[in-house]
């Protein structure tokens, strides 16, 4: 499946990259840009800027970047395709698909079961709203504290007691209803899948209705006998495994907090954002999977079970440190009262459940603490019962340096010697590894570090502070300044006592500015520049990038990853300097650049005896001389007279030919 490339070119400058992002985190203006707190990361201090023109994002703090489909994609969790259509739908553009007839027809198949779905949940919605027959289910609702407001933002419904009320308010056809769970083949014809019940609807990430959940009410009579509750069965739109209910509505709290509260049931999520923890999901009557951990590690990298994670995880404590580890998670659990859960205490003691939720502790340092408070400490015997149940907990861990660390603990607290335990503990991982199966291939997937970030395994960041500018205030500053300069230190001679001299002095720092302002005011620096004047070799990919490209978009495109990642930087920065300031210092750069290279020749031509090839050289270093005497220091950034700006030029024609004949 593809999308016309002049459908995406459309789709991508029609959309208000503003105005999108800004339903996500709020923006403020800061010249001819947008700075806010980054909706991808948690921090204080706003670094994420906006270029709303050319409708472009950089987060200086975790790299994430991109356009708005980029955005749509990191933000949402959904694909390339789907964020494309979702921005089309959001401006008024079909986007056309070039598609092969089976792809099609999967296609138009899964559009008629959501269309299907957002009906269904329609009717029962408004059923619950104003009909005589919901009288019983509102009056469950209110006492559960659920007022009109939390109805409406849940869409909770009702679905009638009668039999085939949804088969004929919809008038689909059986094959469509059925196949989306909504209807079943009875002894009287189609009837409704859910009779009786309160509806819970369950949504994809993107909003989409995708299946069903309901509830009976308490003391229901013989017409609504089944289980309490009852969710769709699994669909081409739905699958549990893949599914938790809530996300829809959480993603933009949770992709600001970094964190995912996951509970049991629906009644729980609703509680939780009722008493102020906006973060919460849901499995749909099944355990987690390694689909869920997939799903939740777009979005955060810290789960929090808000359920008995000691007896529910117990029998898979090995899975949890596994997806923690595939998925470069923190799975933690929040200790609620025995007995109570997330949809209780957030009626009965919502101070409570959010304490709970913000101490949660460690999966691991859960499991242990629940060891030894539940063994007797009191006498020799017990102590030793809880530091052996406490041991065989820990040997699951994957990581020594955890296992070690919380062994210490356990000594402590059983008053046995850390050897003595540490023995122990080594017979029972290494039982534990003979028991289990040899390790397959870790399942991939999740946002992982933010585009162009690294993690401890990539080595150093592509881009170094220490080349950068110390006098660089980051967006939230009032200099709205350019940071990193490539992948290059800066030259020999461009620091003074540790500190870079400024933009003068600085042929990164200049070239950084031209680029800027060949992305801001191209015709201000057309038929100004050339890769010679670029020593740094991510600057020079990135101005070979631009040259080469039509707009802006092809640029970061085409470029390598470290070119476009410091376009996406400049062009959600301000440039600072004049442009024939900004020429001068960089060509001025270049020429000693050059000179030096000169002097190395001269020296090398004077050794073999090769005259002509000396006088040659020594013309061209007396050239840059004498040119280089009437730029002199351009000083602090304001426009050199003309005199200055001519011999720049001058320089600019000379570098180039010499770069031309091999020259560096």
């Amino acid at each position: 499946m593809a999308i016309d490339k002049e459908d995406i070119a459309r789709v991508r400058a029609a959309t208000d990259l503003v105005a999108l992002i800004g339903e996500y985190t709020p923006l403020k203006r800061v010249g001819r840009r947008f700075v806010g707190l980054c909706p991808f990361h948690s921090e204080k201090s706003p670094s994420f800027s906006v270029n709303g023109e050319d409708g472009l994002y950089y987060c200086f703090g975790c790299q994430a970047s991109g356009d708005a489909i980029a955005f749509l994609e990191a933000i949402d969790g959904c694909g390339f395709v789907e964020a494309v259509e979702r921005l089309g739908s959001r401006v008024g553009i079909i986007v056309q698909q070039v598609a092969d007839g089976k792809g099609q027809q999967e296609r138009d198949r899964h559009g008629e079961l959501t269309e299907a779905m957002r009906r269904a949940v329609a009717y029962y919605h408004e059923r619950l709203l104003s009909h005589a027959d919901a009288a019983s289910a509102r009056q469950y609702l209110r006492s559960r504290g659920y007022d009109g407001e939390t109805v409406r933002k849940f869409s909770l419904g009702w679905s009638p007691e009668r039999g085939s009320s949804l088969v004929r308010s919809l008038g689909l056809s059986a094959g469509v209803l059925t196949a989306a769970g909504l209807a079943h083949e009875g002894n009287y014809g189609l009837q409704d899948s859910f009779r009786g019940r309160v509806m819970f609807p369950i949504f994809d990430p993107s909003g989409k209705a995708i299946a069903l959940g309901g509830r009976i009410l308490p003391g229901a009579g013989s017409a609504q006998q089944g289980p309490k509750y009852r969710n769709s069965k699994e669909t081409p739109i739905y699958s549990k495994r893949r599914t938790l209910y809530g996300l829809n509505w959480a993603r933009q709290s949770i992709v600001q907090t970094g964190e995912i509260v996951v509970c049991e049931g629906y009644t729980d999520v609703i509680g939780l954002f009722g008493a102020g923890v906006p973060r919460a999901v849901a499995t749909c009557g099944t355990s987690l999977t390694d689909e869920h951990f997939q799903l939740m590690a777009r979005f955060a990298k810290r789960i929090v079970l808000a359920y008995d994670a000691d007896a529910a995880g117990q029998a898979a404590a090995s899975r949890f440190y596994e997806w923690e580890k595939a998925h470069d998670l923190e799975v933690a659990v929040a200790l609620l009262p025995a007995g109570s859960d997330p949809g209780e205490m957030a009626r009965q003691d919502p101070d409570g459940l959010r304490a709970a939720i913000e101490q949660a502790q460690p999966f691991l340092g859960f499991r242990v603490e629940r060891a030894l408070t539940t063994g007797d400490l009191r006498s020799p015997e017990g102590r030793a019962r809880a530091a052996e149940a406490a041991v065989a907990m820990i040997s699951e861990h994957p990581n020594e340096l955890v296992r070690d660390q919380y062994l210490v603990t356990i000594a402590d607290r059983t008053r046995i010697e850390v050897d003595r335990l540490r023995d122990r503990l080594e017979q029972a991982v290494r039982s534990g590894r003979a028991s289990r199966p040899a390790p397959g291939r870790q399942a991939a997937g999740g946002r992982g570090t933010p585009a162009g970030s690294a993690t401890d395994d990539d080595g150093p960041p592509p881009y170094d502070d220490d080349g950068g500018y110390e006098d660089y205030e980051g967006p939230e500053g009032g200099s709205g300044g350019i940071r990193g300069s490539g992948s290059a230190r800066p030259q020999a001679g461009e620091r003074q006592g540790g500190r870079h001299r400024g933009p003068s002095h600085s042929g990164q720092r200049a070239g950084l500015e031209a680029l800027a302002l060949a992305i801001h005011s191209p015709a201000l620096m057309a038929g100004r520049l050339d890769e010679c004047l670029f020593a740094d070799s991510v600057q020079r990919d990135a101005y070979l990038a631009l040259a080469g490209a039509a707009n802006l978009h092809d640029a970061i495109e085409n470029g390598g990853e470290q070119a476009a990642d410091l376009l996406l930087r400049l062009a959600v920065s301000e440039p600072q300097s004049d442009p024939d300031h900004t020429i001068v210092a960089l060509v001025r750069a270049a020429a000693v650049r050059a000179l030096v290279d000169l002097e190395g020749e001269a020296r090398t031509a004077d050794a073999a005896g090769d005259a002509p090839r000396f006088q040659a050289v020594a013309a061209g270093m007396a050239y840059l001389k004498t040119e280089l005497e009437v730029i002199g220091d351009p000083g602090v950034s304001q426009t050199p007279p003309r005199p200055v700006i001519d011999a720049a030029d001058r320089l600019l024609g000379w570098l180039v030919s010499y770069r031309r004949e091999g020259g560096a």
